[in-house]
């Protein structure tokens, strides 16, 4: 805050206040687990409104999505490869017996955990989708 980034400082008490809304709505202190989870959807908040920037020609907030994105990715751990994603969705199916995309309820309650912060959710389910439709 002393630096002067207004979009750093922003971003930061965004998440903050989304963080602090979800402890006083479930009414318990959150762990670091869901504390990724608001930052992952978070992100996925400012991918939406880059798309809809994108789509109105509006670079000015296309910047200011971009910029707020990187932020919040300085503080979620390392992203998954794909290589690594797949041999845990792989270790998952193996795990519970999962044999087709009606079972894929099943994988994903095991994998999520595993990957919490470390993949967006979308990316694991496409890589259970196509395990479990070979």
């Amino acid at each position: 805050m002393r630096a002067g980034d207004d979009i750093t400082k922003r971003t930061i008490r965004m998440v903050l206040a989304a963080i602090k809304q979800t402890e006083i709505d479930r009414q318990v202190t959150l762990d670091e687990a869901a504390i990724l989870g608001i930052i992952q959807k978070e992100i996925k908040t400012r991918r939406e409104s880059l798309e809809e920037a994108h789509q109105a020609s509006r670079p000015d907030l296309v910047a200011a999505a971009d910029s707020e994105i990187n932020v919040l990715k300085g503080f979620l751990p390392e992203e998954l490869s794909d290589n690594d994603l797949m041999a845990l969705a792989k270790e998952a199916v193996s795990e519970c017996g999962a044999v087709s995309p009606a079972d894929m309820g099943k994988v994903m309650k095991i994998l999520l955990p595993r990957v919490q912060g470390r993949a967006p959710g979308d990316r694991i389910s496409q890589a259970v989708r196509h395990l479990l439709q070979k």
